[in-house]
């Protein structure tokens, strides 16, 4: 797989919501391609308003420098090498619900960003998406 179907990432976010239901959690869940382009978006009922914003910026944080959004959170603190890296390329994520989708070569193919719990939660969501693969 050299690139991220709709149906793919379809999958991967059906994945998400059942492991967020799980949880008693309602989850927006933003799927990107290896340009950032959203590729598919959906939210339960009565999940976050404000966090809609959010996991498609973890999305697109997380394709644009090919980490976690929390590995960048890491090297973007105040003591860290890229510290206020968040406020460039229109607003990026710094904690943790976006992770980078690799195929099974370990070439970066796209992103999911998760967004509505903790960030914890957040994070747990995200890699229910990817075991979907």
């Amino acid at each position: 797989m050299t690139t991220l179907s709709m149906d793919t990432a379809a999958r991967l976010a059906d994945a998400g919501h059942k492991a967020a239901a799980a949880l008693d959690v309602r989850m927006n869940i933003a799927i990107v391609d290896q340009a950032g382009h959203l590729l598919h978006f959906s939210r339960k009922e009565d999940a976050l308003l404000g966090c809609i914003d959010l996991a498609q910026r973890k999305a697109k944080t997380a394709i644009l420098f090919r980490m976690p959004t929390a590995a960048l959170g890491e090297i973007s603190r105040p003591d860290g090498p890229i510290y206020g890296i968040e406020w460039s390329n229109g607003g990026l994520i710094s904690f943790g619900g976006g992770l980078p989708i690799t195929d099974t070569e370990g070439r970066v193919v796209g992103a999911v960003g998760v967004s509505g719990g903790t960030a914890d939660q957040d994070v747990e969501i995200a890699r229910a998406c990817l075991a979907a693969l």
